[in-house]
């Protein structure tokens, strides 16, 4: 907590008086251009990752980055969705995982979380991620992490979302699939037409003139 209350200080004697004429603006309403779902690992802060600064990016998190869809859960991710694409009108969604998910594991390895009944519920809405991964398939692409699998299978989830739905169908929003590799420093996006997550320097000067190739 002292490490905490610390950084409290130096956020309202240093970084406010800084930045004052952000706070100011933000002080009149939000406008972020990106939902931004992910997960609860502390290892993951958006805004670092994004270099974005606070406004910009509106985040929902939880463990294993997960959307129920929708009706299945009493949840905020439905709200919060529902918030983000109907009042605050982003035009992005990014559904972004990352490596060594603990959440993850459990789920492939339900054993590690049977003392804990409420994580093993909450991983019963990504239960076609594993099923996915345990099926048989004859498909000549390579096969996803569990992280990456979990990702496309999340966005699938978003689309049963009836806000997310009727603005897909209004073409004013667009999903994307993320993994982010601590260890390295990198993030990897989805390319649809190839099946694969790839590292966003070998996709940054397409996805800016055609940002409809990487969506999902």
């Amino acid at each position: 907590m002292k490490t905490l209350v610390e950084g409290l200080r130096r956020f309202s004697s240093d970084v406010f008086p800084n930045q004052k004429p952000l706070f100011e603006e933000l002080s009149r309403g939000q406008k972020p251009h990106t939902l931004f779902i992910t997960c609860s690992d502390s290892r993951i802060d958006p805004n670092l990752v994004t270099q974005t600064a606070p406004g910009e990016i509106f985040v929902v998190r939880n463990a294993g980055n997960i959307v129920p869809p929708f009706g299945a859960s009493r949840g905020g991710e439905e709200a919060s969705i529902e918030f983000a694409i109907e009042a605050l009108q982003v035009s992005n969604i990014v559904v972004c995982g990352h490596s060594q998910c603990g959440a993850m594991n459990a789920l492939m390895e339900p054993e590690k979380v049977s003392s804990l009944p409420s994580v093993s519920r909450w991983l019963e809405h990504a239960s076609a991620t594993r099923r996915r991964l345990l099926s048989s398939t004859s498909s000549p692409s390579p096969k996803l992490s569990p992280a990456e699998e979990n990702v496309l299978v999340q966005a699938e989830n978003l689309r049963t979302h009836p806000a997310v739905s009727a603005a897909l169908r209004r073409g004013v929003v667009t999903i994307y699939g993320w993994m982010y590799h601590f260890e390295e420093g990198i993030v990897t996006v989805y390319d649809p037409s190839r099946g694969v997550f790839v590292s966003s320097s070998d996709v940054r000067d397409r996805a800016l003139t055609s940002p409809q190739s990487l969506a999902l």
